[in-house]
């Protein structure tokens, strides 16, 4: 039984959070959160929020980061597509018990006190899959 219960965020790939935070917060007029460094992803994320669903700009925090190397194969643009659960443990054990390749086998610390796992992106249509579990509301 699945515990996913709604669309956290859509995952962008930025260079630089400063060039783009205008456009979301005044062209689209979308309500700004903040920004936030997330050390563990070698991040800095703004996020934004439109109805129930966050848009996550993720600017990399060094050459090292994830996103560094998803800019530089990829270039800018959507990085990773994030479902909400209550249980992510359970959800990862789920996961896991359907032989869903995971990138994270255990939860790690996420933007905004949440809790987040990866899927990798060969079990969801090339699609890279976070599942968050919200540490604050």
């Amino acid at each position: 039984m699945t515990m996913i219960r709604k669309i956290n965020h859509v995952g962008i790939a930025v260079s630089s959070l400063d060039e783009h935070i205008p456009f979301y917060r005044d062209v689209l007029g979308l309500t700004f959160a903040g920004t936030e460094e997330v050390p563990g992803q070698k991040v800095r994320v703004a996020m934004f929020q439109v109805g129930e669903v966050k848009i996550e700009l993720l600017e990399p925090l060094s050459e090292e980061s994830p996103i560094a190397k998803f800019i530089e194969k990829k270039g800018e643009g959507i990085h990773h597509l994030a479902y909400e659960t209550d249980d992510i443990e359970n959800e990862l054990e789920g996961m896991k018990a359907k032989e869903i390749r995971l990138i994270d086998e255990e939860p790690r610390h996420g933007a905004h006190g949440s809790r987040i796992a990866f899927l990798h992106p060969r079990s969801s249509a090339k699609v890279l899959t976070e599942l968050c579990q919200s540490g604050e509301e």
